[in-house]
């Protein structure tokens, strides 16, 4: 399955290029980024970088993994995306943004498209979550018409421990 770029009246999603994976590395080795993430590690190299990017073509074509970058201006500000392990459940939005866009609603505008481009394929129902000392994060779903569904453990990469976390759902 391929996947076309998506346009926001300020931003332009696309595929994860390998070119990007240097500036990708620089952004997520912002301890303010990587601190929020559960898969994400501290301290991330390109190579690690390139590995993620490289199972991108794989999830598109298996209908579980659509990861966008997400452009302001030309350039490459955060990252969008939807996961799951299998056609049977539910996408997982992903997303982060680098800090010195935040507070302008650009999140909210990148996973909205999203969301509509999913949706106009068929989908219905979405999980998400953060982890609770990031409530911009929690603001972000609220606003996409997630609800909080319950509350658990995650371990999370970037902090090397357990964290709390909210699990977010919607439907429609």
């Amino acid at each position: 399955m391929s996947t076309a770029d998506l346009s926001t009246d300020r931003l332009t999603l696309r595929p994860v290029k390998p070119s990007d994976a240097t500036r990708i590395t620089d952004l997520v080795n912002d301890e303010r980024i990587y601190r929020m993430l559960a898969r994400v590690p501290a301290h991330q190299n390109v190579a690690q970088t390139l590995a993620w990017i490289s199972s991108h073509d794989t999830g598109r074509q298996d209908d579980t993994k659509h990861v966008f970058a997400i452009e302001s201006d030309g350039l490459l500000v955060g990252m969008v995306s939807g996961e799951r392990k299998s056609t049977f459940v539910p996408f997982n939005l992903g997303y982060w943004l680098a800090p010195d866009v935040w507070g302008r609603g650009l999140m909210t505008e990148a996973a909205d498209a999203l969301l509509t481009w999913l949706r106009q394929r068929g989908e219905r129902a979405f999980v998400s979550g953060y982890i609770t000392d990031n409530p911009a994060s929690g603001r972000v779903l609220e606003k996409l018409g997630f609800m909080k569904a319950g509350r658990s453990r995650v371990f999370c990469l970037g902090r090397g421990e357990a964290v709390d976390h909210f699990d977010m759902a919607r439907i429609g």
